[in-house]
């Protein structure tokens, strides 16, 4: 199995100006995933195997379709270390720690 960190962000198309109700109902979803991710505001980092991350991101597209959005579009970044285990904190630690000095 491949650990994967995903950026995604949701934008329903056609759904009006204010999209907040579709980006909470997907974080609803990323949240009761039980997988680690960090909300911003922007998109939502999630962390886990590649297959779980992605059939989590077919279920946020599936609910927002489902609640009327007549098109999506759907950013995903991935990062993938196959060398070493990673985290989003540890990528976040490593640059807080050159910005240090330490």
């Amino acid at each position: 199995m491949s650990r994967v960190i995903v950026e995604v962000s949701f934008v329903p198309l056609g759904a009006g100006v204010s999209l907040s109700a579709y980006v909470a109902e997907a974080v609803r979803l990323i949240r009761e995933s039980g997988l680690s991710h960090e909300f911003h505001s922007m998109g939502t980092n999630v962390e886990g195997e590649w297959e779980e991350v992605m059939e989590l991101v077919r279920r946020c597209m599936d609910r927002l379709f489902e609640m009327g959005a007549p098109r999506l579009s759907t950013s995903i970044k991935v990062s993938e270390r196959r060398d070493k285990a990673y985290t989003m904190a540890a990528k976040v630690e490593a640059v807080e720690t050159i910005l240090a000095g330490r």
